[in-house]
């Protein structure tokens, strides 16, 4: 190091250079001031002290699930016609709408590699004329439960043990099988979703049931599929295990170099829409979170298509602060009794509020398309911290006498279903065909392969064989013998093995 070079270069303070977190000329930012050149630190260095204080706050809470992710912005484009069935003007025919969308792994925490086998998030922001619309769902079509009051547990089973603070599969399996509506998903956790090779090579779902309303009031239910037009693809376990201590930012390199190079992703955007009376008597439950409808009855529909074209300019102020909600929707756009969803409605805008602060909708990137920077929307949410958008000095109540408008709306509101009877705390009535581990089990058998199947039970019982035992390796066994008693066995078989060799 050249102690005179760099001490003539730090000399003065150039007008070009830096900011102090105040605004004013910083001196240096490469040296500290100090009493002599072998003394103390001062503590009135205030462009040290800013600089140590920002930087022990730069990172914002990681989110709780899917805290690994990453994304990029482009456009949604209307292909086909859904207008007889919902008015919102981002599925009107010819519509272009901007789009960020973030992936992400459900379990792992933020410096986890992107290859281990899990659930991937697939989260779509569309910016509407008529305000932000999220649709924030998975790579497969339905989740590990049905209730919003196990998905705190389920998150901590996942997650680490209290003592060790390590991951536990003896842990995993024993809230899996305790919780047996967990077997569809978990089926396809065990299977080749579990492993995709790329964000761009799989598909993503909204997973809920939502509710679409057309300009004549009527309502139907829908589900949301995005296909790939990749095609799909996905690691074998080995290779998924390699990249992970290899790359572990393989995925999110992946797409992002893809887009530098050209190399648009994109999927196809369809929907199932299921007429609203027929919801009542259908042979599963179409509000359960576990299930998925039959496709021979409801045909998909092609929407449109989403390209993403763009990288984020600054990952974290557009991609780790990026608010996803299922709360934002839009007119023409409704939920449903899908009691996920309307926990998610709730959970996600809080989780949001707590990592990022009450005003989170003022950064740009959570902002509605058409708001111009620095001008608040004509909302009655008032102060907090780090507000810098404002109404000014009109009232801030409603109603009011003042002039400031305000909304006043009374009766049925549209996106309304029916519901009687005493408050309880019950399951879901059955529907005819409603069980835990049938659709599961059509997975196994109708879906795949021998070869998937195959791969399938090896990957179970490599699971099971690390560290799994007792009651719940016993337990573990009969949940996959009600999902298909041939792949039941040979997990058994697998397992007995592993341990005889163990």
């Amino acid at each position: 190091m050249n102690d005179e070079k760099d001490n003539a270069s730090a000399s003065g303070t150039d007008s070009s250079g830096s900011r102090q977190l105040g605004g004013a000329p910083a001196a240096s930012d490469r040296f500290s001031l100090t009493v002599g050149t072998g003394g103390p630190l001062l503590l009135h260095d205030t462009h040290l002290v800013g600089t140590l204080a920002h930087f022990n706050r730069e990172s914002v809470p990681e989110r709780r699930p899917h805290a690994k992710g990453a994304g990029a912005f482009g456009e949604f484009t209307v292909t086909g016609d859904v207008s007889a069935c919902t008015r919102a003007a981002v599925f009107q025919p010819g519509t272009t709408t901007p789009v960020l969308t973030r992936f992400s792994t459900v379990a792992g925490e933020l410096g986890s590699p992107d290859t281990w086998r899990d659930v991937r998030g697939f989260a779509v922001r569309f910016y509407t004329s008529e305000g932000n619309y999220d649709l924030v769902g998975n790579n497969t079509p339905v989740f590990f439960l049905r209730d919003p009051m196990k998905f705190p547990h389920f998150i901590h089973s996942q997650k680490r043990l209290p003592d060790s603070g390590l991951r536990d599969n003896h842990m995993q399996w024993d809230f899996w099988t305790l919780n047996p509506e967990s077997a569809h998903q978990v089926t396809y956790l065990m299977g080749n979703r579990g492993l995709p090779r790329s964000w761009r090579h799989m598909n993503g779902y909204g997973s809920h049931t939502y509710m679409w309303i057309n300009a004549a009031g009527e309502k139907s239910w829908v589900k949301y599929h995005f296909r790939t037009n990749q095609g799909t693809a996905e690691f074998s376990g080995s290779e998924a295990e390699r990249i992970a201590g290899a790359d572990a930012d393989y995925h999110r390199r992946d797409l992002f170099n893809a887009i530098t190079a050209g190399d648009y992703p994109s999927w196809t955007l369809s929907v199932q829409i299921m007429p609203y009376e027929e919801a009542k008597t259908y042979r599963y439950n179409p509000f359960d979170l576990t299930k998925v409808w039959s496709k021979r009855d409801y045909p998909l529909i092609e929407v449109g298509t989403m390209t993403l074209n763009r990288n984020p300019d600054n990952f974290h102020a557009q991609i780790e602060q990026a608010a996803f909600a299922p709360s934002n929707i839009v007119p023409g756009i409704g939920f449903s009794p899908d009691r996920m969803l309307l926990g998610r409605v709730f959970a996600y805008a809080d989780a949001q509020r707590y990592r990022i602060g009450p005003n989170f909708h003022q950064l740009p990137v959570n902002r509605p398309a058409g708001q111009p920077a620095g001008q608040a929307p004509n909302v009655y949410a008032i102060d907090g911290p780090m507000r810098y958008e404002h109404t000014g000095a009109q009232p801030v109540y409603a109603p009011n006498s003042m002039g400031r408008p305000y909304s006043d709306e009374q009766g049925p509101d549209e996106g309304s279903w029916e519901s009687d009877g005493e408050m309880v705390r019950t399951a879901y009535s059955l529907h005819p065909e409603d069980d835990d581990f049938g659709q599961a089990g059509l997975l196994v058998r109708e879906v795949w392969n021998d070869e998937q199947r195959a791969e399938f039970c090896r990957t179970v019982a490599g699971h099971l064989l690390g560290g799994v035992h007792g009651e719940v390796l016993e337990r573990a066994l009969r949940y996959w013998d009600q999902v298909d008693p041939d792949c039941g066995a040979a997990i058994r078989e697998l397992v007995a093995a592993g341990s005889a060799d163990g």
